[in-house]
């Protein structure tokens, strides 16, 4: 195995130590406390694959962070930096047009149903606004919004208070 180059040829001081240290203690995100404990091991002596071995980073990710710590000096090297992530889908569509769009039936906008369902929602919304929105999208916003989504129940007719009364007066005549 090769030898470790001491700390200070990596760039690191006692100072250092003691700051790693002091985040080890204080750190309140696993990624953070993670490449604190690598840089620690370096900071005592251990070679960069030591402290990748122990702390379950590879090699080249302990030297990445040993040198961002090094031009920075500040713990906050340590962190992740902002990420762009996945871009909202239908961020055009805004809940209150959502809500607006709900408190009329279907029928005023010309659909032969009075009640709405997700799949003729979205495409409603997809229509009216000119932005496509999958039903399972509108499901989830519906969901945040607060809005519960239940299947209507049919009802193919009530029966009458007074049947029996009126089905003996059919049956005399």
């Amino acid at each position: 195995m090769r030898k470790a180059l001491a700390p200070a040829q990596r760039g690191l001081t006692r100072y250092d130590r003691a700051r790693l240290q002091r985040a080890l203690r204080y750190a309140e995100d696993v990624r953070v406390y993670q490449r604190a404990q690598a840089l620690l091991l370096v900071a005592e002596g251990h070679t960069l694959a030591q402290a990748a071995h122990v702390t379950g980073l590879s090699r080249p990710t302990v030297y990445f962070w040993l040198k961002r710590y090094v031009q920075q000096r500040r713990i906050e090297a340590l962190r992740d930096g902002p990420r762009r992530g996945r871009p909202p889908a239908a961020d055009c569509i805004s809940s209150e047009q959502i809500l607006l769009e709900l408190s009329s039936p279907p029928s005023d906008w010309g659909y032969s149903t009075h009640i709405w369902t997700v799949a003729l929602l979205a495409g409603h919304l997809e229509r009216r606004y000119g932005c496509p929105i999958n039903p399972r999208t509108l499901r989830r916003r519906m969901k945040a919004m607060g809005l519960r989504w239940k299947r209507p129940r049919y009802v193919f007719s009530e029966k009458a208070p007074h049947l029996p009364q009126k089905k003996e007066r059919l049956s005399v005549g």
